[in-house]
């Protein structure tokens, strides 16, 4: 019970902040030797997130059904990372890219990457410059996310930021994306769930997306309040103490 309190908060704290919630999920388990943590759960876990960001903006979910442009660009950039997403999964290739070296490498670089990408003033908003050609080029570029280490959100981020959105729809856009991902996912997960034959691993699974679907909502709320006011500094710094400390852990 305590272990899955423990990754849900991880989980919901991480997973819309740009320091990569699977990284967080991955060492945490490995430090504490957990016994519950599995791509089973942290498929559990991401069902929560996708509950709470549907709920979040469920005003501009039902703007998609009038604005289909905007729901077909958004769809457009999802695309990518889904089809890589499932192909590295058949292939089993995902799990070799859960080791702490390429973390801590993923952790350092994008990190930099996020604060140069930061320190442009933009204007650009989604109303008005949220293209096919700027949702492609964001969509090819979350592709990197199925790193451990890179962060979907912050990948995301700094892609629309590269692109010179303004901090919040930046932020925006990256939680749009999320939603047909983790839609994605969570019926991948949904599914693993309603066939699982261990009631107790069923029960921790429904435990895990209502905690994380609490803090998940908690956090976008939030972080929208913040970056309207603060630049990402702060998440920069923390990626690179990050990087710095797991790259020490790995090689010496």
């Amino acid at each position: 019970m305590i272990e899955v309190l423990i990754l849900s908060l991880i989980q919901g704290v991480t997973e819309f902040l740009p320091i990569s919630s699977s990284s967080h999920l991955i060492l945490f388990s490995k430090l504490a030797n957990l016994q519950n943590q599995s791509l089973s759960l942290d498929v559990s876990l991401h069902i929560g997130s996708f509950l709470a960001v549907i709920t979040f903006f469920y005003k501009d979910l039902i703007e998609f059904v009038k604005n289909k442009d905007l729901f077909i660009k958004i769809l457009i950039s999802s695309l990518p990372v889904m089809i890589l997403g499932f192909l590295l999964i058949q292939t089993d290739l995902i799990s070799e890219l859960r080791n702490i070296k390429v973390i801590g490498w993923m952790t350092l670089l994008f990190g930099v990457l996020l604060y140069i990408s930061d320190k442009f003033n933009m204007h650009k908003n989604i109303e008005s410059d949220f293209t096919y050609r700027s949702a492609l080029m964001i969509g090819f570029l979350q592709m990197i996310s199925l790193v451990p280490g890179v962060s979907r959100s912050g990948v995301t981020i700094t892609a629309a930021r590269l692109l010179k959105f303004n901090r919040y729809d930046a932020a925006k856009i990256s939680f749009l994306l999320s939603i047909p991902t983790l839609a994605v996912v969570s019926i991948y997960g949904i599914k693993n769930i309603v066939s699982a034959e261990n009631m107790n691993i069923s029960f921790l699974n429904l435990l895990s997306i209502l905690l994380s679907f609490v803090f998940s909502l908690i956090t976008i709320k939030y972080f929208l309040q913040y970056i309207k006011s603060f630049s990402l500094d702060i998440f920069v710094i923390y990626r690179v103490i990050l990087g710095i400390v797991i790259l020490a852990f790995a090689y010496l």
